[in-house]
């Protein structure tokens, strides 16, 4: 994905917009790959420097820093499709569909700055609370330090909520509105049309497929996330270890799904193959 839409971008002054929400969700995901591929590493082979508090912190802000990219970025994709394809009449509807090429960058960078903001507190303040849990038992004013652990996780769980909440809202509403807008089109074609082979049919019920399987696989992706995040499940147990799995299959069947839905992803290889002559075996 990420090499199709680069090469869309090459030699052009301005950027499609689609290609622009595509090179940063799949440079998200390419970077939370290998940002998880290099926690797994430090966990096994540097655990008595891992569990510092300075390493710890820039590992597990960066990772949630990402995490929230990957998931505004989604968001953005299912907002993009339902502007550019759902056929509403409502005024504000047309007006962002108008400007939608101009808002996608706009887009992007808030998506940034909103998941710095929801990142960067864990970093300084996740170790503190810690802290305060470890030395309730041995501090005489432990009614201050529960005051003090009681708003750091507000503010924690307040941010945490507010930088995965948004995107969730965003995918589900802009999913919702375009399924029911393709839904309408394609039962009015039905009654126009004197049969179920019309290319133009096949592929709103492709399409249909396509953002339904999308919305499952984000809300999954998201649920897990979550039950991770606020450490609901036991450390070892089977329910953390299939949210783990989860998270790691959601993101390839996300892309999966992308690349079957996008002609142009689909015909990258053949493309590949074409321009350095190799024979496809």
């Amino acid at each position: 994905i990420l090499a199709a839409s680069s090469s869309s971008c090459i030699g052009r002054k301005t950027w499609p917009p689609y290609d622009m929400i595509m090179i940063s969700l799949g440079s998200s995901k390419i970077a939370l790959q290998c940002w998880i591929i290099l926690d797994l590493f430090l966990t096994i082979f540097c655990e008595p420097s891992y569990f510092e508090e300075n390493l710890f912190g820039v590992i597990k802000t960066i990772y949630l820093f990402l995490n929230y990219c990957s998931l505004w970025f989604a968001a953005w994709l299912s907002v993009f499709y339902c502007i550019k394809v759902a056929s509403f009449t409502q005024s504000l509807f047309i007006w962002l569909k108008q400007r939608i090429a101009r808002l996608v960058p706009w887009m992007l960078l808030t998506s940034w700055l909103c998941s710095i903001i929801a990142a960067i507190p864990f970093a300084w303040d996740v170790y503190s609370v810690h802290n305060n849990f470890t030395a309730l038992s041995s501090m005489r004013n432990s009614s201050a330090l529960r005051i003090t652990r009681e708003d750091s996780l507000g503010v924690l769980i307040l941010l945490s909520n507010v930088g995965i909440c948004l995107p969730l809202i965003l995918s589900v509403v802009s999913s919702v509105l375009l399924i029911w807008s393709l839904w309408m089109h394609t039962r009015q074609m039905q009654n126009n049309a004197s049969g179920f082979g019309d290319p133009v049919l096949e592929a709103h019920i492709s399409a249909i497929k396509s953002v339904c399987s999308l919305l499952m696989l984000y809300v999954t992706y998201f649920i897990a996330f979550s039950f991770l995040l606020y450490n609901i499940f036991l450390s070892f147990s089977i329910a953390k270890s299939m949210c783990i799995a989860v998270m790691a299959a959601c993101p390839t069947g996300h892309t999966l799904v992308l690349i079957w839905s996008n002609p142009k992803f689909r015909e990258l290889p053949a493309r590949i193959w074409h321009h350095t002559n190799c024979p496809i075996r």
